[in-house]
């Protein structure tokens, strides 16, 4: 006699759903564990991909100037554009996006040459050519009048835009930015020896490269470290060009010989043990406006050289009553 036949109904209906439930449950673990091992770089777009949804961004696409930019835009309200660092990408604003979409209409692009957008052989992406690259991506999207925000190299690139762009540019905030006058710290001599710390081969090398960025370095699989470290080798040649440009004596100061020339609202956001851009360029930033009509500061606490990742609150809240403000 066949036990089933004798359960009610209900119960062999259950029974049946929590087969093809378990079924289902196993298929997910054999497909994410063999996508871990053999193609982690699957589960890193699909992690990004996720966040991006979180944050109510889109993935776009649009050709301006020499540059087919990949950006994401989400939200609505007063625009804000956000622009990355150095050897980085759109992805580092992911962890802030959703306190920003809530209240604006962010735009995130990748910088030319760096993430998805598009790279030309034999080009210079030093700040003066990026800042122009950014002036055909702001007027193709109709960008005028927005915060621009920049983050390290992204910030000069912000700054020497605005420079040169005033008319299009609401407000400016520079957040740990590079193109200032700082006191040399360890990072600065390395870098001026010639040494890119942002150059790594394996996963001890990300970790020594992130330690300089982050107070605490974030807990990330080593299969996915594996993509980034193959990211970097793939990049190199591209990465040590753009480096050694940046370390011309016109790029070191790229900001700092135009903030005369900064007319709208300015917010320097710094994080106060920042072991690459040393807090001491805020002051350099505070003392070189002087046309700028208002000037605001802030430090933060418990993060290095990444706020917008380590602080995204705290990040968001400072940026949100800087928008506000003006």
């Amino acid at each position: 006699m066949n036990i089933n036949s004798t359960r009610p109904l209900w119960q062999r209906l259950l029974i049946r759903r929590l087969k093809f439930i378990g079924i289902i449950a196993a298929l997910i673990i054999v497909v994410g564990g063999g996508s871990y091992l053999f193609a982690p770089q699957w589960l890193v777009k699909a992690n990004f991909y996720r966040q991006a949804m979180a944050a109510q961004l889109e993935k776009k696409a649009v050709q301006a100037g020499d540059t087919r930019w990949v950006y994401y835009e989400g939200g609505q309200g007063p625009t804000i554009v956000l622009l990355h660092g150095f050897a980085a990408s759109k992805e580092v604003w992911l962890p802030v996006a959703p306190l920003l979409t809530a209240h604006f209409h962010v735009v995130i692009p990748d910088l030319p040459g760096w993430g998805e957008s598009s790279r030309n052989a034999g080009a210079s992406y030093n700040i003066d050519n990026q800042a122009e690259r950014l002036n055909d991506f702001i007027q193709t999207l109709h960008l005028q009048h927005a915060l621009i925000v920049g983050h390290s190299m992204g910030g000069a690139i912000a700054g020497v835009y605005a420079a040169e762009h005033p008319q299009d540019v609401a407000e400016l905030a520079l957040v740990d930015s590079f193109g200032l006058k700082f006191k040399e710290n360890e990072f600065a001599k390395e870098a001026m020896s010639g040494k890119n710390i942002f150059d790594y081969n394996d996963r001890a090398g990300f970790l020594r490269a992130n330690a300089w960025a982050f107070e605490r370095v974030p807990h990330i699989p080593g299969r996915f470290i594996d993509v980034f470290v193959q990211e970097n080798i793939k990049n190199r040649a591209f990465i040590d060009n753009t480096f050694n440009e940046l370390r011309e004596n016109s790029q070191v100061l790229s900001l700092q010989t135009r903030l005369d020339k900064l007319t709208m609202p300015v917010l320097g956001m710094w994080c106060h043990d920042d072991k690459i851009i040393d807090i001491s360029a805020l002051e350099s930033l505070r003392t070189g406006l002087t046309h700028a009509p208002s000037i605001s500061t802030s430090i933060l606490n418990g993060c290095n050289h990444m706020p917008q990742m380590e602080k995204p609150q705290a990040f968001a809240q400072v940026l949100t009553n800087f928008m506000l403000a003006h």
